[in-house]
């Protein structure tokens, strides 16, 4: 299957383009997308079809697509500027500059003119010029020697070819006339037809396509000049069978046979089949017209020579890129030690590839002796007397072509750079160079596969390093599953996370402030009547609120509730040992002043009597709480001890939040081995969440109760 389309091809399409109800002559152009380096996709509307897709992809093809790759999420530079000066542009023309594989797209938007030019020739490109030519921009800023593709620079053409579709009769003859080659390449390269076509004409003329140009008869031009107008008339009317021409599949260098009554298959019945090849074929070409070369061959036909081309070029290019990403998918899957052990076991096989077709071209060399030596004296022989290669290039081919000599035939090429030749020995094809003995030909084969050996061994050693690494890592992951088959990280959002708060003995929800600002959300969204509230006397103190849900709440909870009030006001941070305060209900809070009065922000007025708790002792914990949910908790300590584990007590010393809840960490991955469960659940950031403000002294550590180590100021 050809990688790009031939200028015949272009051609048709072009012919399909602009005529009848295919014709995209004045489509009005709506968006472009670059959806791969070198390929830009069209949308635009246009009259009989509707909303269509029009694939340019430089060096290779230009169709109507249904398969669309999809856009980058991000939009090149290229599409951005072409759609700033040409979306909305009506479409006046597409032409063919003459037989070449360069399509002209005229362009109209607001009585300006401007062109779009795909270049679908090897090293292609597109670019937008302006209507005298100047290069407005190109998808690919490049400078050759005959010429600049750059903005501001004027487009420049490749240079012309000959255009079989305009070439007179006398015009052929002068070129046959002044050509050094045999007729068939003359044809292909001269006239721009390339080998399918070139071969085409032939199979419908009869002409001796290996005779030299310039001795062809006026009658054979003639011939020939009529079967080249016959084969290009389809193009010239518009007239297409476009079809993809069928051959049975090829795997490994072995054809898998086709199913024996393979048929060809219609438009109607392609359709309904969703344009599925027969069971053991692939695709062979893809064609415009039916061509003779291609009679004993199956076919799928299509209305249009557009659906044929996506098919052949729209349809595996979709399906490569999901392959791509199915193996990135997969590579993501790898771990970084398992993607390095795949690439090493592809690069083993590599190498064991090498060291087999290396190891047997000597060993072939060998066995084909005497007929090897008798190439290099043929070759040998002609330098010495004086020949040069291409004299002996000239030789050879007439060997060849008289069927006069075996050493001849079996020399594939020569390479006089490096006085070498490729010769085939039946089983393979064997470099020789012609200054070297045969046993010294085969040594540098049997040294190459000694290289890829060495290097073998290297990879080999590479990859036990990467299992042992991969060995090591599973075993360390099911190390790590037993140490924390115990624990499972369990962690719900709750309302209340951003808040200070603890559930206390008789589990009741206990909440309090961080700052002004929260204890306001408290009141407004959180606090209702029938809630217990808690405060100090002295300012910088939480508004402590126990969530009753209507229920009668125990001593218990009221004195845990008071301590919790306590110790995380100012009395803390003032060193205090104990503390006052009150108790009121929900209803009994409000933000409303009395006359002439002012209630900043975080400030409550309270109305009615208050319950007093005197000499309140500060004093705090901090546990993990390990059963239906896996987190850190704060509060009283019989609350914490309650509902937690590993519990830490707290009192007002020395060291400041920071440093106590590392040092509290510390002590925690003493007794908690799984770091990675710790880390989750009881991070330095989350202990220091629930210390009171100013600065503590660890009085118990986690371990079963027992005293902390001391601490110093270091």
């Amino acid at each position: 299957m050809k990688q790009e389309m031939t200028s015949a091809d272009v051609a048709a399409i072009v012919a399909e383009l602009t005529s009848g109800e295919t014709t995209l002559l004045d489509a009005k152009i709506e968006k472009i997308y670059q959806p791969d380096e070198n390929e830009i996709r069209i949308n635009l509307f246009a009259r009989n079809r509707g909303r269509d897709n029009l694939i340019i992809e430089s060096g290779r093809r230009l169709h109507m697509s249904r398969y669309l790759k999809e856009s980058p999420k991000v939009a090149q530079s290229f599409p951005m500027l072409l759609r700033k000066h040409i979306m909305g542009a009506r479409i006046i023309s597409i032409e063919q500059h003459e037989f070449d594989r360069i399509v002209k797209i005229g362009l109209m938007r607001g009585g300006e003119e401007s062109v779009l030019i795909a270049e679908l020739f090897s090293k292609g490109n597109i670019i937008l010029t302006d209507k005298e030519g100047k290069i407005i921009l190109p998808m690919k800023p490049v400078t050759f020697k005959e010429r600049r593709i750059r903005s501001g620079e004027i487009y420049e053409l490749p240079k012309n070819q000959i255009n079989p579709m305009k070439t007179s009769l006398e015009e052929m003859k002068e070129i046959f006339a002044a050509s050094d080659r045999d007729t068939i390449r003359s044809l292909a390269n001269q006239f721009n037809l390339g080998g399918l076509y070139s071969e085409e004409i032939f199979k419908r003329c009869g002409v001796d396509k290996t005779k030299p140009a310039a001795e062809l008869t006026d009658e054979e031009i003639r011939i020939l000049f009529d079967a080249i107008n016959e084969m290009l008339d389809p193009i010239r009317k518009s007239r297409f069978s476009p079809r993809l021409i069928l051959r049975e599949k090829k795997e490994k260098g072995k054809a898998e046979p086709a199913e024996k009554d393979m048929e060809t298959v219609s438009m109607e019945k392609a359709a309904e089949q969703k344009y599925v090849l027969p069971p053991g074929t692939e695709i062979a070409d893809v064609v415009a017209m039916n061509l003779a070369q291609y009679k004993d061959l199956p076919f799928i036909e299509f209305k249009t020579f557009s659906e044929a081309l996506d098919e052949a070029f729209g349809k595996p290019a979709l399906k490569e890129i999901e392959v791509k990403k199915e193996d990135i998918k997969q590579d993501k899957k790898l771990g970084i030690y398992e993607r390095r052990l795949k690439q090493q076991t592809e690069t083993i096989e590599k190498f064991s590839r090498e060291i087999e077709k290396n190891t047997k071209i000597a060993e072939s060399i060998y066995s084909n002796y005497a007929f090897a030596e008798s190439v290099l004296k043929v070759l040998n022989g002609a330098r010495g007397s004086g020949r040069s290669w291409d004299e002996i290039k000239k030789i050879i081919e007439t060997a060849k072509k008289e069927n006069s000599n075996d050493a001849a035939k079996a020399i594939v090429s020569i390479q006089p750079a490096d006085a070498s030749v490729t010769v085939d020995l039946k089983d393979f094809k064997a470099v020789l160079d012609i200054r070297k003995t045969i046993p010294q030909n085969a040594n540098v084969y049997y040294d190459a596969a000694k290289k890829f050996e060495k290097k073998k061994d290297g990879a080999i050693k590479a990859l036990a390093d990467t299992q042992a690494i991969i060995e090591k890592k599973e075993k360390e992951k099911k190390e790590d599953k037993t140490k924390s088959a115990e624990f499972t990280v369990r962690r719900k959002k709750h309302w209340y996370d951003r808040f200070k708060w603890f559930v206390s003995s008789d589990g009741f929800l206990v909440v309090g402030g961080r700052d002004s600002d929260s204890n306001e959300e408290i009141f407004k969204k959180y606090m209702e009547k029938r809630d217990i509230v808690f405060h100090t006397q002295y300012p910088g103190a939480p508004l402590t609120v126990i969530k009753t849900e209507g229920k009668e709440v125990p001593e218990t909870t009221l004195f845990e509730a008071a301590t919790f009030a306590v110790s995380h006001s100012t009395l803390w941070k003032g060193g205090n040992a104990s503390g006052d305060c009150y108790m009121i209900k929900g209803g009994q809070v409000s933000k409303t002043p009395e006359t002439g009065e002012y209630v900043p922000k975080g400030s409550f007025i309270i109305r009615g009597e208050r319950r007093y708790f005197e000499d309140v002792v500060l004093e705090l914990a901090v546990g993990l709480e390990l059963k239906a949910e896996t987190r850190a908790i704060g509060g009283p300590i019989s609350a914490v001890l309650k509902n937690g584990a590993y519990v830490c007590e707290v009192v007002p010393g020395k060291f400041n939040q920071n440093d106590l809840s590392k040092k509290m960490y510390r002590l925690y991955t003493d007794v908690i081995k799984d770091q990675k469960f710790l880390k989750q659940i009881a991070s330095p950031d989350l202990i220091a969440m629930m210390m009171p403000p100013g600065e503590s002294d660890i009085r118990k550590g986690p371990d079963n109760g027992k005293p902390a180590p001391e601490m110093n100021d270091e």
